[in-house]
């Protein structure tokens, strides 16, 4: 499979305005993505998942956020040397992204039709009569009622649910071949969530793009990844395949997220969450950034830091002391 995206050793900084201290959003992040690959990046919310996507797209805030390390090549360009034309070329049309919350992602004084349109013109060689149909025909696709209604209408008139399918319209409007979905159902209801993420893959799939999945759940990742990606305090913890992950997680921390998903047959009983709570990027964290969560810590975790670890089959782990499973 032609490699689309790589990471290697991706770091970034964060400068704290009250005393010019700078703090780790981004450790070393390393992945890779393969064109129509479906890619999961799990973790807590403060992991550094959002700032890896932002990365991708050169959006993070510069300042108080600095790369300070590593390399992005996406199509085998290096994309920290693209120009800003080169940028404004490739957003959009080669790179999609929704965002978690699309109440604020889409401008309220526009129509979703004037927002869809402005990318479909800025990337598409089509006359006015084309983009206003190419735009009826992905309102359409995204599965939501009467186009030529909605087309007209501002982001406040429609539900969120709704807003977010305008999202992925946008994001798909030019058949990207990347499309970063950065936790696509955080702000919607669990009743819409599994249609939206449902509508998400089943695009992709047929557009033959690749997807990078930014979540903290765990239930979304199964059934719909090709590999899973586990990120702790800015680290890639673990990686394999699904079944990896879920059969045979080795990373405390996977086993952590794995055993804190609610079961139905735990119905009545407490439970499990993971003791402490994600670091800041300003702490001073042990040589294993997990070992003050950890149940299997050790002396040597806190002193040594373990290698990312890649077997034969491609399941690697960044521990001391996996499991064997």
């Amino acid at each position: 499979m032609p490699e689309l995206l790589s990471i290697k050793n991706l770091e970034v900084s964060l400068k704290n305005p009250t005393n010019d201290k700078r703090g780790k959003v981004l450790r070393g992040i390393s992945l890779s993505l393969g064109e129509g690959q479906r890619v999961a990046l799990v973790g807590e919310s403060g992991c550094g998942k959002s700032m890896t996507a932002l990365s991708i797209l050169n959006l993070l805030p510069q300042p108080p956020m600095e790369v300070t390390g590593g390399t992005i090549h996406f199509k085998d360009k290096d994309i920290h040397r693209f120009t800003r034309e080169e940028w404004e070329a490739i957003r959009g049309k080669d790179i999609g992204i929704v965002f978690q919350d699309p109440i604020t992602s889409l401008n309220p004084v526009f129509t979703v039709g004037v927002q869809i349109e402005e990318t479909l013109r800025k990337h598409l060689n089509s006359s006015e009569t084309e983009v206003r149909q190419k735009t009826l025909n992905l309102l359409a696709e995204v599965g939501l009622p009467d186009p030529k209604r909605v087309i007209g209408q501002y982001p406040h008139q429609l539900s969120g649910g709704m807003c977010q399918r305008v999202m992925i319209a946008m994001a798909i409007a030019c058949g990207p071949t990347l499309l970063i979905a950065d936790e696509p159902t955080t702000a919607l209801d669990v009743t819409v969530q599994a249609q939206i993420l449902e509508l998400v893959f089943k695009l992709t799939q047929q557009n033959k793009m690749a997807v990078l999945l930014i979540t903290h759940d765990l239930r979304i990742v199964k059934g719909h990844a090709d590999r899973v990606v586990i990120l702790y305090a800015g680290e890639v913890m673990e990686e394999g395949t699904p079944e990896d992950i879920f059969v045979h997680a080795q990373h405390p921390y996977t086993e952590g997220l794995l055993a804190s998903m609610p079961q139905f047959e735990q119905k009545g009983k407490e439970l499990v969450s993971i003791g402490g709570v994600v670091p800041s990027p300003f702490e001073d964290l042990p040589a294993c950034v997990f070992a003050n969560r950890c149940p299997k810590v050790k002396d040597k975790c806190r002193t040594e830091k373990p290698e990312f670890v890649l077997n034969k089959t491609g399941h690697g782990v960044r521990c001391f002391y996996p499991s064997e499973k």
